[in-house]
């Protein structure tokens, strides 16, 4: 406001602001402290009055972490830990993401309305019935010349369960294709597969509450201190009281600081060390005989199987030594209660359900599952890919509740349901939508809530297949770095602005409530899915998520019981749920596992190895993970100033004796290459790191460590991509000096 009128506003706000301070000055020195003390409370609780105050799920990972949150209606203002009873995982703690990351919300470049490519190859804003025409005639024009096969989805971990039914219903029903998938696929889905072909079940069998009353834990492949904060505060709690805690992992990762055992692991052998400990135990009858010969299969198969895994060969292949095997071996047998724990050191592997099937067998023949403070739990990354990643069914080969698309009367019940005829074959799985987009059997994809173009291994070749694609849509909070090579952009809601339900790692369904409206005009998923499929012909009429959670539990015997109004009035419900009248599960396998004979199904696991493994030309192993104050590609944390004052940017981990070979010290640029791609980054020396391993973190586009990482080799099972181990050599980026070994480096030998 200019001229006389905002001369006068602003005499007019000074002039209160003098009042105001002459008014305090009387207050202070006429009113008691107490007094004084009842009139700031009175100010304080009138203005929370006047904020909308929500309790809800957090939107960052699978902890399930509740919270209330404050917002004015514009901006989220605060987090505060809600009563601890509504609260069953995290009580009154949060991490520095949940209580403080928020501004993506509001951040400037949020997208807020459609946006289609023009005729020059540029976005401009479109309204939303312009968009969705564009999306049914490019989707359509697809289905009608090549057939639904020819078009993909790929799902969201971060929007609600019942928004993940919509879009695996959405690919079967509209589009015509089991081409649905999600990011499970490139992380925990070894672990679906491995545990499921055991104990029946593709999920964690404990509750939170077993990690603080176990004996003893067994951490691997987990950066928990750094990915799970919340967990791993109740880890070291027991710990602190007790318990041993046991950590093999390829770096000496913080919570390693608090182990009663840490051992470092060379990348990628983990089966080896892991039948190692087995070996032992079953070797010095120190395994639970009753628990074994009642209740397991395939005993003496596993016994037959890890006879192989002897001391010299482990300590050869993994670098672990023998005694480090008994010690650990020993600790597990002597504890009453063990909690086997993992993330994805364990999984992203071309092997990785072998891993989770040596783990498995490991559980199993200690006892260890069905009982307090023992199971295994598999720590979920995005914050609902247990529930929309898994169990909500948009995956290529399961409907809702891992209910099997080739099984003739499963598929009978969803056809009938939706009103569909849908295929017996099996979909493409994620990283194969790639593959197949080379060869020209799919040509549109359709995906929602997920950076593919930075997430994907081997992204360069990612980034051309998203460029060659006849048709492309990104339904997403921003214009990320996979809608750049969108043809139709549509806006969504983050989880701030719209109302569902999630599920954690321990199977615990949880209420996410709207805390303030969409931003402009974007929509929440569920609205986006209902209109694009109305528009394609079907009649779809839900009025609320609370709807379609109701079509979930008519489908999905997992959920049979789980209501909006039952998990609000319960504050959550870990499935198996049957009906309404049944509790929900708190620990699976206490009397049976979920097979056709109740008994655990042990695998034998042999030896494995890297699909890539070091030589001259690539003489160290790259391994991938996440850092405390980022997470995942970024696109939340990177509109976070705060947190990005401490981890700004991309770096490696150099262990002292490479670094010193090589010349590098902390903050020196580094270029690494593989035989993929080469990135350049900041060196932080470090002994957290072996001197034949280095290790850089997955949040950054600008250095986007997954141009080094392989897209081909697949786990056979599962099509988990190999993130964890590539090989690779690194120079000073000031030149290419010739690559000297692995072992040379560590020996300190000549370039």
């Amino acid at each position: 406001m200019d001229g006389v009128a905002g001369y006068m506003q602003a005499a007019k706000r000074q002039a209160l602001q003098n009042v105001e301070h002459v008014a305090e000055g009387v207050a202070a020195e006429t009113l008691s402290e107490g007094k004084l003390f009842e009139i700031a409370q009175s100010i304080g609780d009138k203005r929370l009055e006047e904020l909308n105050v929500a309790d809800t799920t957090c939107g960052y990972c699978a902890v399930g972490c509740r919270f209330d949150l404050y917002s004015d209606g514009e901006e989220i203002l605060a987090a505060r830990p809600t009563e601890a009873e509504d609260a069953p995982v995290n009580g009154i703690s949060t991490c520095v993401k949940g209580k403080f990351g928020y501004d993506f919300v509001n951040s400037d470049d949020r997208l807020t309305t459609p946006l289609v490519r023009d005729e020059r190859g540029e976005f401009r804003e479109a309204t939303w019935d312009e968009a969705l025409s564009r999306v049914v005639e490019g989707l359509g024009s697809i289905q009608e010349e090549h057939g639904g096969e020819a078009l993909s989805v790929i799902a969201s971990s971060k929007a609600t369960n019942e928004e993940n039914y919509l879009m695996g219903k959405f690919a079967r029903q509209v589009l015509g294709t089991n081409s649905v998938d999600n990011c499970n696929r490139l992380c925990h889905s070894s672990t679906v597969a491995g545990l499921a072909k055991t104990y029946g079940y593709g999920a964690a069998s404990i509750s939170t509450d077993d990690l603080e009353i176990a004996d003893c834990v067994l951490l691997t492949g987990s950066n928990t201190t750094e990915a799970h904060p919340v967990l791993a505060t109740r880890i070291k709690q027991n710990v602190r009281d007790g318990a041993d805690l046991l950590v093999f992992d390829p770096r000496e990762v913080q919570i390693a600081e608090y182990a009663t055992q840490y051992t470092r692991v060379n990348p990628g052998y983990d089966a080896v060390w892991i039948n190692a400990i087995t070996r032992h135990i079953v070797n010095n009858d120190l395994y639970d005989e009753a628990f074994v010969e009642e209740r397991t299969t395939g005993f003496e198969a596993v016994r037959e199987a890890v006879q192989e895994f002897t001391p010299e060969r482990v300590e050869e292949v993994t670098g672990v030594p023998h005694e480090e095997i008994v010690s650990a071996a020993e600790t597990i047998a002597d504890a009453d209660r063990c909690v086997f724990g993992w993330t994805l050191g364990l999984t992203e592997h071309s092997h990785g359900t072998e891993n989770v099937m040596a783990m498995a067998n490991l559980a199993a023949v200690t006892g260890n599952l069905g009982k307090p403070g023992t199971g295994v739990s598999p720590f979920r990354g995005q914050n609902n890919v247990q529930g929309g990643g898994g169990d909500m069914g948009p995956l290529p080969d399961n409907f809702p509740g891992y209910q099997d698309i080739a099984d003739d009367e499963i598929r009978a019940k969803f056809e009938e349901a939706w009103e569909c005829e849908i295929s017996p074959e099996y979909g493409y799985y994620t990283t194969q939508m790639f593959l197949a987009a080379d060869d020209d059997d799919l040509r549109g994809m359709y995906i929602i809530g997920e950076n593919a173009a930075l997430s994907e291994p081997g992204v360069n070749h990612a980034e051309d297949i998203l460029e060659e694609l006849e048709f492309l849509v990104v339904q997403d909070l921003f214009v990320n770095e996979t809608a750049q090579y969108a043809d139709v952009v549509l806006p969504a809601c983050s989880f701030v602005e719209k109302t569902g339900t999630f599920t954690n790692t321990d199977r615990t369904v949880q209420m996410v409530n709207e805390v303030m409206e969409p931003k402009g005009d974007s929509q929440p998923d569920w609205e986006i899915l209902q209109a694009l499929a109305n528009r394609m012909g079907r009649e779809w009429s839900y009025d609320s998520t609370a709807e379609i959670m109701e079509e979930v539990n008519s489908l999905t015997p997992l959920y049979g019981g789980v209501t909006h109004d039952r998990v609000e009035s319960e504050g959550g419900l870990q499935w198996p749920c049957w009906d309404e009248d049944h509790p929900g599960t708190e620990r699976l396998y206490a009397d049976a596992f979920n097979t056709d004979d109740g008994k655990a199904h042990l695998q034998a696991v042999g030896y494995s190895e890297p699909a890539e493994t070091p030589d001259e030309e690539y003489p160290f192993t790259l391994t991938t993970g996440r850092v405390l104050y980022q997470y995942h590609t970024g696109t939340m944390t990177h509109r976070e100033e705060g947190i990005m004052q401490y981890t700004p940017s991309d770096f490696i981990e150099i262990n002292p004796d490479t670094a010193a070979n090589y010349g590098i010290e902390s903050g020196d640029m580094v270029r690494v290459t593989s035989r993929r791609g080469e990135i350049v980054v900041s060196a932080q020396v470090t002994d957290r790191v072996g001197p034949e391993s280095v290790f850089i973190p997955i949040h950054f586009a600008e250095s986007a460590v997954n141009r080094l990482t392989d897209e081909e080799h697949l786990d056979p099972a599962a099509a988990t991509p190999e993130f964890k181990v590539s090989a690779v050599r690194i120079a000073p980026d000031e030149g290419d000096p010739e690559a000297v070994t692995a072992a040379d480096a560590a020996a300190g030998g000549d370039d």
